[in-house]
């Protein structure tokens, strides 16, 4: 029996951009190694005082949110493998687990150094809602799956996940701001908000057309 061409089509593109969807999340997951490797005034820790980056509370904050939020986008984007689930459920339950603490502790950090973000009140404000949302996602999510509300659970880590991805867009939007502007600081406090809110849309939109289909991921 002949296939249809459009069917094919469209089987390779949602492969072609899973996959891409997988190198940018695994790519910004690794991206925490090179405060690990080169000197710390690197990247966003450029704009941070000496005094800000000799604080012990401080840094336990900044490396507990890059290294587990890191791991988090690493291994978050396998979740949506319908094949991974379908094969071997204990593998999607156990790399759950770990994102969920992941999260838990990322945010947590997150939301600390929120508070001490570049750029004032508005930088502020806009990452700390993230974290906010981030943890809040996360925890709906991880309780849903353990109430076995299964539809509820996968929507709510769209959500999550979508927080999550939020590491990547920032990188792809502050380069561009800064630019635009000409400097820094007003285009990290747009990113601040413009890296999570434009992501969630999508994360709803993504849902609605899951919603109206009753399809399951």
């Amino acid at each position: 029996m002949k296939q249809d061409p459009l069917i094919n089509k469209s089987v390779i593109l949602k492969k072609i951009s899973y996959y891409t969807f997988g190198v940018l999340c695994v790519s910004i997951g690794l991206y925490p190694i090179i405060y690990f490797v080169i000197d710390r005034k690197f990247g966003l820790l450029a704009s941070k005082t000496d005094t800000l980056l000799s604080d012990v509370l401080w840094n336990f904050g900044f490396y507990g949110h890059i290294v587990f939020g890191g791991l988090a986008l690493l291994i978050g984007w396998l979740q949506f493998s319908r094949k991974i689930r379908l094969k071997n459920l204990k593998i999607h339950k156990n790399i759950g687990k770990v994102y969920v603490v992941s999260v838990l502790i990322s945010g947590t950090c997150g939301l600390y150094i929120a508070s001490h973000a570049t750029g004032g009140l508005i930088s502020k404000v806009g990452f700390g809602s993230l974290a906010i949302v981030w943890l809040t996602t996360t925890f709906l999510g991880y309780r849903f799956v353990l109430e076995g509300k299964i539809i509820r659970h996968q929507y709510f880590m769209i959500y999550s996940y979508a927080a999550c991805f939020s590491a990547v867009t920032l990188r792809i939007w502050l380069p561009i701001l800064s630019a635009s502007f000409g400097d820094f600081i007003p285009a990290y406090r747009i990113v601040a908000w413009l890296c999570w809110i434009p992501n969630l849309i999508v994360a709803y939109l993504i849902i609605q057309y899951l919603k109206k289909r009753n399809l399951s991921l």
